[in-house]
């Protein structure tokens, strides 16, 4: 009896769900949860008259709840966006140094090679594309490519010494090379 006064104020329930949610739908799921809580508490409602306010309680405690949940996602995402251009910062920030030193070491390398790595490695474009681009055969660009590492790699060597079997990661040659330009 006490869950059929309920199921009669529905209306109003949603209403006074849906001005502080701002969705009928959440609305709708709110309250739906609220009377599951009603159904398992059905038994220990004696009084039919303090059903609705207690009701009441209910769904702004279940506000309560939705509130803090929905706030606490949105910390966590501003959070993970925060961490996220940071980290997209320091990578971007590597990438410019890494890149600074390979076009540079890139010189050494014959033409072709050079243009095969400037094109797939540093501007992303498909190697399909640049072999398209270069009027040769895709088995030759990838060879091209192969060949055109392996040069870079032995010129980094050459170099950068240590630094490049290491990923270049942590480089020095490149303050090396200006103070020797500078000499």
């Amino acid at each position: 009896m006490t869950i059929d006064i309920l199921v009669r104020s529905q209306g109003r329930f949603l209403t006074f769900l849906e001005q502080r949610l701002g969705s009928r739908a959440n609305a709708e799921d709110l309250l739906q949860t609220a009377y599951l809580k009603a159904f398992t508490a059905g038994k220990t409602l004696h009084h039919e008259d303090k059903v609705v306010s207690w009701f009441y309680r209910v769904l702004r405690n279940l506000l309560t709840d939705h509130y803090r949940k929905r706030a606490a996602v949105a910390r966590l995402e501003e959070r993970f966006a925060t961490e996220a251009e940071a980290e997209v910062a320091i990578d971007e920030e590597l990438f410019r140094e890494l890149c600074a030193c390979v076009k540079e070491v890139a010189e050494a390398v014959k033409p072709e090679y050079r243009e095969m790595l400037l094109r797939v490695e540093l501007q992303d474009e498909p190697l399909q594309q640049v072999a398209q681009g270069l009027g040769i055969t895709a088995d030759n660009a990838s060879v091209r490519l192969h060949r055109a590492r392996r040069a870079l790699r032995e010129a980094l060597q050459v170099t950068c010494g240590v630094c490049a079997e290491h990923r270049c990661l942590d480089c020095t040659c490149r303050s090396g090379r200006r103070a020797a330009r500078q000499v």
